[in-house]
């Protein structure tokens, strides 16, 4: 009689240790779920931002604005033809 209400008792404790665990697994997959989401939200918004640096940086390197800044803030001038060289291999 002793060593079946042991091995109940036992088993009333595993049962609850498992569903314990059960519940923190789920508990830690439904936390992880969420940071998978606000990761994936962030990496649009990076994506977005990529795109926009992207655009941004061809604009700034068209041959235009190359000598535009040129121009104005480095204060270079084209050279008249006869003060060119022509240097070939």
């Amino acid at each position: 009689m002793n060593s079946e209400v042991t091995r109940i008792f036992l088993l009333a404790i595993a049962v609850i240790a498992s569903s314990v665990a059960v519940v923190y697994a789920e508990h830690h997959g439904r936390k992880l779920f969420v940071e998978l989401q606000s990761l994936g939200y962030e990496k649009d918004r990076m994506d977005v931002e990529w795109g926009q640096l992207q655009l941004e940086q061809s604009t700034l390197t068209t041959q235009g604005q190359v000598e535009h800044d040129a121009r104005t803030r480095l204060g270079m001038i084209i050279p008249a033809p006869d003060r060119m060289v022509i240097v070939k291999p």
